[in-house]
Order: structure tokens, then C-alpha cells, then sequence
């Protein structure tokens, strides 16, 4: 009975300590305004985004797919940034090291929870990173179509600033019809488009 206590109280202690780590999230500035335009939005806020956008938007899914999965994903897939930092999505010389600073921080906050645990949302990590799933695929449209969304909501401010040219927002979402078809067509066609027409994204 003593063993089972000790057991559980190390089990909460390593939760606990990994839910107290995870709060730093609220910490990593992203590149995109909120849609007041006023400040950048914030890992969290960003992950809390995504995860109501699916629980709302999965109907248009390529595939069918596990919701409860999926938004799972999205809640703890930029964890890793709470040691690797937020990677520009038009920073190519961050991203050429981008792999190896998130592979270790996850070895690490994982690494926090019981074990079981840990392999789990590990396992769910890296099934994000490789995208091949119907979850992943989804979970990956969403991740490229919220701060699109909120970019068109603050008319394009952060593409103006960054001088963004419409080729590399469409090499950046190269993937994002193979979650949703609808979905990029919408974002294409309504958050997009309209921004290199007023000369937001430079063509």
C-alpha cells in the first residue's frame, strides 16, 4: 500500500512539474498579430486557436479523422519552442537547424512526464512532424491556415512588414491541401489573393 502512494505521488510530482513547464509556451512570441494588430500572438494562444478551428472546421477534412487526436496534436506540437525558440516560417537559415533544436527539446519536456506518458505525446509529436497521417495532415492545415487567417484579418500587416512574396507563402503551404482541399481553397481565395491585390504580399 506504502508503494502504491509513493508511486502515485511521484507519478502527480512528474505531471505536475511537466504542466509547470508547459506554461512557459505562454511565453514564445509567434510572427503573427492577434487580430487587433496591436501585439503578436503567442505560442499558447496559437495552439488554444487551432484546437477550437478543428473542433469546428473537421467536417471538411480530406479524411475522416480523429478530432480528439488531432486537436491533442496541435495543443502540444509547438511545446518544443519553450527551448528551441519560434522558427520564422521565412527564416531558411533557422530552419536549417530547426530539426535538431526541437528533436532535443522534446527529449527533454517529454522527457518530464511519467513514462507512459511521455512516449505518448512524443509518439504524437513526431507524427506531426512527419505529416503522413490523415491527423497530421489536418492537424498541419490548420497550423498553416490560422495565421493566415489572422495575417488577412490585420490586412496583411505581417506580410507587409516581412515583405513577403506570394511565392513563398505557396511554397509554405505546399502540403495544406492534403488535409483539406475546402479548406485551402477557402484560404487561398479569401486570405490570400486579396492581400496580393492590394500589394500586402508582393507578387
Amino acid at each position: 500500500m506504502q508503494d502504491k502512494k509513493l508511486k502515485e505521488q511521484d507519478r502527480l510530482e512528474k505531471q505536475f512539474a511537466f504542466i509547470r513547464e508547459i506554461d512557459k509556451e505562454k511565453m514564445i512570441s509567434r510572427r503573427t498579430y492577434v487580430s487587433s494588430g496591436k501585439r503578436m500572438e503567442n505560442d499558447a494562444e496559437h495552439a488554444w486557436h487551432m484546437a477550437i478551428m478543428t473542433l469546428l472546421l473537421s467536417e471538411y477534412a480530406n479524411e475522416s479523422i480523429d478530432v480528439l487526436k488531432t486537436v491533442t496534436m496541435l495543443l502540444i506540437h509547438d511545446l518544443v519552442e519553450i527551448d528551441a525558440g519560434d522558427t520564422y516560417a521565412y527564416d531558411e537559415a533557422g530552419r536549417a537547424t530547426q530539426r535538431q533544436r526541437e528533436e532535443k527539446a522534446a527529449e527533454r519536456i517529454f522527457g518530464l512526464l511519467p513514462e507512459d506518458q511521455g512516449k505518448k505525446l512524443r509518439a504524437l509529436w513526431e507524427e506531426f512532424e512527419e505529416g503522413e497521417t490523415p491527423e497530421a495532415k489536418f492537424a498541419h492545415t490548420m497550423d498553416n491556415v490560422q495565421p493566415v487567417m489572422l495575417n488577412a484579418e490585420t490586412d496583411g500587416k505581417a506580410w507587409a512588414e516581412g515583405k513577403v512574396r506570394l511565392s513563398q507563402i505557396l511554397r509554405r503551404n505546399g502540403r495544406t491541401a492534403e488535409g483539406s482541399e475546402k479548406l485551402w481553397d477557402y484560404s487561398l481565395n479569401n486570405f490570400i489573393l486579396p492581400n496580393v491585390e492590394k500589394g500586402r504580399i508582393k507578387e
